[in-house]
């Protein structure tokens, strides 16, 4: 029997969700078609749509926005302080964390094996409402 991938570690890595060994990126943000080491078709996660732009927004908004708050109510910094220590933290936490979190969910997507358009009497779970 084969051993079960945490979809958060295979996911983070950038790894393939079934095997944990092939990768699932073939550039920043590109998926490949299929793992190169267990031949995984990654075509069920072509579309991750905003998804993880948006968890990834919500965590740089958070910190960017608070950052930049404190500073002005706490030092009364002038623009040019903002523009070089607040663009840089909007940047790095907007930018750097895209790639795990799409990972993330690519992983997440397979290991639930959610898909568009269905529910879960057609993976063969019984309906609650009978």
């Amino acid at each position: 029997m084969s051993e079960v991938i945490s979809p958060f570690r295979a996911g983070l890595r950038g790894r393939c969700p079934r095997c944990g060994e092939g990768r699932v990126f073939t550039g920043f943000l590109t998926l490949r078609p299929s793992c190169d080491h267990c031949g995984l078709d990654y075509s069920f996660a072509s579309d991750t749509a905003d998804g993880p732009a948006f968890v990834v927004m919500l965590l740089a908004c958070f910190l960017a926005v608070g950052f930049a708050l404190w500073l002005e109510l706490a030092y009364q910094a002038p623009y040019w302080v903002h523009l070089v220590t607040t663009l840089p933290l909007i940047l790095l936490t907007s930018v750097l964390p895209l790639r795990p979190v799409k990972g993330l969910m690519v992983a997440i997507q397979y290991h639930y094996q959610a898909g568009e358009g269905r529910v879960a009497t057609d993976l063969g779970q019984k309906d609650p409402s009978e």
